[in-house]
């Protein structure tokens, strides 16, 4: 696999705007510093979704096949990687950055995502290419450009 970081959004606030940094630190069993859901001890909704992933390339065929740019964050996931097949990653360790991770599952879209856009057909644009929840097993920087990859 030789993917890498493309873009990493942030949401500070439950609502809020997605964020575009360029930089952020993972912290193992925590999240991302700076995110909504950082240290979230609120319920177990959110277990195993330390960090988010999707591919750009999902992102340009959802574009491309419904005419929904989700490219500012919209998508609400917090990294987009590319040259990655992030279904292969599901119980798999792998690297971001600094941080290994491990992939718990598919990230489907959420009836507050089709609500929040406002745009018909969201939840069935992204069906099946919304991306991977992730849990951080070791924290470290991810910073856009860096590898996805080998945690090896």
């Amino acid at each position: 696999m030789d993917g890498r970081v493309e873009r990493i959004h942030l949401v500070a606030t439950s609502g809020g705007e997605p964020d575009p940094v360029e930089r952020v630190e993972a912290v193992a069993g925590a999240g991302l510093r700076g995110d909504r859901y950082f240290d979230d001890s609120s319920g177990s909704a959110r277990a195993g979704s330390d960090l988010t992933l999707v591919a750009s390339e999902a992102l340009a065929a959802v574009e491309r096949d419904h005419g929904i740019d989700l490219d500012r964050g919209e998508h609400r996931r917090n990294v987009t990687v590319a040259g990655v097949d992030l279904d292969a990653l599901v119980g798999e360790r792998f690297r971001v950055g600094d941080a290994v991770c491990v992939g718990t599952g598919p990230c489907e879209p959420c009836a507050y995502l089709a609500d929040r856009l406002d745009e018909p057909g969201t939840t069935e644009a992204l069906a099946g290419r919304g991306g991977l929840r992730c849990r951080i097993v070791d924290g470290g920087r991810i910073d856009v450009g860096d590898p996805v990859g080998s945690w090896q």
